[in-house]
C-alpha cells in the first residue's frame, strides 16, 4: 500500500474535491473493447518528419499497483521533446527504460513524445488510494516514459496530482513539467521555501521562457525581490508575472548591466554557455548565496562517451566546478527535471491562491502537433505551446 496518501495529506484533498467521499482503491481490469489508441510517435531520431500520427499505438496497461491511467485531455510542448525527437539522451533514457536489458526488443521504437499532461483518471492500480476513476489530475510524465501526445497515457501515482480547481484541462497542461523543473532548481536544490525566501535577491536569467516565467512567480510569491533577464518585447509580460526589475540582455553588455545592481542571493541560470562564466561574480560571497545552473553537459556526456564513461566525466565536471566556487564564497549546483506528485500539491495550491497563473503562446489541436513542433522549434515564445487533445479539429 502507498502510504503517501495519508502521510501528505492527498487522500483528504481528493476525499473533498469528490463531494465529501473517501478514496476509493481498486483495479478496474475489465477488458477493454479496443487494444490501440490515437497517438503521435517517432519511429527513428531526426526532424520534424519524423513525427508520425498512428491510430494504432498500444493500449497503455497497468504494470505496477501504484500507477493509474490517464485520457489525456491536453498536453504541452517543451524544449526536450525537440531534443528527444532529435536523439538528445537516448543512451541514458534507454538505459531507465531497460537498465537489467530484460526486453526481448532492444528498441525504444514508436516512442511517443510529450511530458505535460492535464486529464481525467480511467483506472487505479491496486495500491492507488488517493485517486479513484473520473478525477481530474494533472502530471509531468519522466522523459524514460512513453508520453503524452496520445489519447492515454500511464503514469505513477507518485508523480500525479490533482489538478488546479480554477484552470482548465488545456491551461493546466502548460505548467507540470516547467513548474517541477523550476520547483527543483529554486527549491530542492536552491534551498529557498516560502518561510526563508522573503527579502532575498533573486535573479533568473532566461526569465520569459516556460521554466523562467514559472519560476519569476514562484520566488515572488514567497516575498522575493526579483531581476529578470530578457527581451525587450517580454518586458511586460515580466512585469505582469511581479518581476521588481527587467534587464533587456540585448541593450548592452549584459555583465555590465547586472553589475551596477546590488549582489543577489540566488541566481537560477536557464541559458547556460558563457554566462556561466560571470553570473556566479554576481552573488553575496560568504553568505550561502547559491548559482543554480539548467543546462548540464550530463546526458551529452552519456550519449558521447557511453553511460560509464559519460557518469565519470559528469562527475568530475560538477564535481570542480563546485569546488572552485566554494574557494569564491558561493555555491554552485546543477539542477533537472523532478517527477513529484507532492511538488505538484504545492503548486496546485499556489495556483487555486492566484500566485502562479498559467503562461500561453498558442494552443494547437491534435491534429496540430506537427505544427506545434515548429512553432517551438522557431523559439522567442513568450509562454507555453499546448496542445488541445480532445479538439476535434
Amino acid at each position: 500500500m502507498l502510504s503517501r496518501g495519508a502521510a501528505s495529506g492527498r487522500a483528504l484533498r481528493g476525499a473533498a474535491r469528490a463531494g465529501g467521499q473517501p478514496p476509493v482503491r481498486g483495479l478496474r481490469a475489465s477488458p477493454r473493447a479496443r487494444s490501440a489508441m490515437p497517438s503521435w510517435v517517432i519511429d527513428r531520431y531526426g526532424r520534424n518528419d519524423v513525427l508520425r500520427f498512428t491510430r494504432d499505438m498500444v493500449f497503455p496497461t497497468i504494470h505496477f499497483p501504484n500507477e493509474v491511467i490517464i485520457k489525456v485531455h491536453a498536453a504541452s510542448l517543451n524544449p526536450i521533446d525537440l531534443s528527444m525527437r532529435s536523439g538528445y539522451g537516448a543512451t541514458a533514457l534507454n538505459m531507465k527504460r531497460d537498465p537489467l536489458k530484460l526486453k526481448s526488443t532492444d528498441t525504444e521504437f514508436p516512442l511517443t513524445l510529450g511530458r505535460d499532461v492535464s486529464g481525467v483518471v480511467m483506472e487505479c492500480g491496486l495500491s492507488v488510494s488517493y485517486f479513484k476513476p473520473g478525477d481530474e489530475v494533472w502530471a509531468a510524465i519522466p522523459p524514460w516514459k512513453q508520453g503524452t501526445l496520445s489519447e492515454f497515457v500511464v503514469a505513477s501515482g507518485n508523480e500525479v496530482s490533482f489538478k488546479p480547481k480554477c484552470l482548465s484541462h488545456t491551461e493546466a497542461a502548460s505548467l507540470p513539467y516547467v513548474g517541477l523543473t523550476a520547483w527543483s532548481a529554486v527549491n530542492q536544490v536552491g534551498g529557498l521555501n516560502r518561510s526563508n525566501c522573503s527579502g532575498k535577491r533573486v535573479l533568473i536569467l532566461g526569465a520569459s521562457g516556460g521554466v523562467g516565467t514559472f519560476a519569476v512567480q514562484l520566488v515572488k510569491a514567497w516575498g522575493a525581490h526579483v531581476t529578470a533577464v530578457c527581451s525587450h518585447d517580454a518586458s511586460t509580460l515580466m512585469e505582469k508575472l511581479g518581476a521588481d526589475d527587467v534587464i533587456d540582455y540585448k541593450s548592452g553588455n549584459l555583465e555590465k548591466q547586472l553589475k551596477t545592481l546590488p549582489l543577489f542571493d540566488f541566481i537560477l541560470d536557464n541559458v547556460g554557455g558563457s554566462t556561466e562564466k560571470w553570473a556566479p561574480d554576481l552573488l553575496k560571497k560568504w553568505s550561502g548565496a547559491t548559482y543554480v545552473t539548467l543546462v548540464t553537459p550530463f546526458l551529452i556526456n552519456m550519449d558521447k562517451l557511453g553511460v560509464a564513461d559519460g557518469m565519470l566525466q559528469t562527475g568530475v565536471t560538477v564535481g570542480s566546478k563546485t569546488v572552485k566556487h566554494l574557494f569564491k564564497g558561493v555555491h554552485y549546483r546543477w539542477a533537472f527535471f523532478m517527477p513529484s506528485g507532492p511538488s505538484l500539491d504545492e503548486i496546485a495550491e499556489l495556483v487555486d491562491s492566484g500566485k502562479i497563473q498559467p503562461v500561453i503562446d498558442q494552443v494547437f489541436s491534435f491534429s496540430e502537433v506537427p505544427k506545434a513542433f515548429l512553432k517551438l522549434e522557431g523559439g522567442h515564445a513568450r509562454g507555453k505551446t499546448v496542445i488541445d487533445v480532445i479538439s476535434k479539429k
